[in-house]
């Protein structure tokens, strides 16, 4: 088939590879963001699918919006079968749904009708969701609202922060584009409704979104913070300066008692810990949460590097101080 392929970030050119690579399907053009600053110079690069398709001399489109009557035009005279599209960040007008053959078919790293929306990866971290995957389906007006062409599955693991998650389902997931771009061609393949019972949403998250609450659980506390590494990342203040947190571990209840033991020989005359503080010993820096404490692993301070917890606490000496 003839496909435009829509994608911007580095999981779509996992995607996009895969259609180049290992599949007999033409690629005429490529949709993609335009050209955004990045990196400590802030100079205009371009996004990691425009770079792909420039080193297999595919022409790339990098529309701000869809709804110009130029890039429509430009998309009608592609005539393209099928647009496949992967984290593209444009939305779709109606008008140009029909345009090619077989549609627009996003590849949703969510097993549908769970979590559609923005950051379906991170919402089922964060819920503590066991099982995720991946599904494409045929776009349509609605969000991610679309009938259901395929899925795949893959456990979500008990240290799997987004990144982690993101980077298997993108694998898994350019496989199964793929089939489903065969499958449409062959005419093998239909796409079928979604249910209506199940239906959840991940709304994109924001810096705010990821700020620890220290009176939350450690179960929430982990699950938390794996989703919200390595963006937008989880964060805490001390002494009113941001503190990023790159991972944390939640201590069991045998650990998080040691851990008192260890505040209470430190300091004898001290009430019960507070939400938020900080316990430093010569290998551990704990914060006290809920029902116990989490371990800090990794943080960042404003103005550093992310470093070792342990290395941080040694030139900060935060012992006692509290976590807001």
């Amino acid at each position: 088939m003839r496909l435009i392929f829509a994608g911007t970030p580095e999981p779509a050119v996992v995607a996009l590879k895969k259609l180049l690579e290992d599949s007999h399907h033409e690629i005429v053009a490529v949709l993609t963001r335009p050209d955004a600053r990045r990196g400590r110079g802030k100079s205009l690069s371009p996004s990691p699918v425009k770079a792909l398709a420039l080193e297999h001399d595919i022409p790339v489109l990098t529309p701000t919006t869809l709804r110009d009557a130029e890039i429509q035009q430009q998309i009608r005279e592609l005539n393209a079968d099928c647009i496949p599209v992967v984290a593209y960040g444009n939305l779709v007008p109606e008008e140009l749904l029909d345009v090619p053959t077989h549609g627009w078919v996003n590849l949703h790293f969510s097993l549908l009708p769970a979590w559609r929306g923005a950051a379906p990866v991170q919402a089922a971290i964060a819920a503590g969701d066991e099982v995720t995957g991946a599904s494409t389906f045929r776009i349509e007006k609605g969000l991610d609202t679309g009938p259901v062409f395929g899925t795949v599955t893959e456990a979500i693991r008990p240290t799997d922060n987004a990144d982690d998650l993101l980077t298997r389902l993108a694998y898994s997931g350019a496989d199964l584009l793929a089939a489903t771009m065969d499958g449409i061609e062959a005419g093998a393949l239909h796409p079928t409704a979604q249910p209506e019972q199940d239906v959840s949403y991940a709304a994109k998250f924001g810096p705010e979104d990821a700020r620890i609450v220290w009176t939350q659980p450690r179960h929430l506390l982990d699950r938390r913070a794996r989703a919200f590494t390595p963006a937008p990342g989880a964060w805490t203040t001390l002494d009113g300066a941001r503190l990023k947190v790159g991972e944390l571990t939640p201590l069991s209840d045998e650990d998080s008692a040691a851990v008192d033991e260890v505040r209470k020989a430190a300091a004898p005359e001290a009430v019960a810990a507070t939400p938020g503080e900080l316990v430093v010993e010569k290998h551990r820096v704990s914060v006290r949460c809920a029902d116990g404490y989490v371990q800090l692993v990794k943080v960042q301070p404003q103005g550093k590097k992310m470093m070792d917890a342990s290395d941080w606490a040694r030139g900060s000496q935060p012992g006692g101080k509290v976590c807001e």
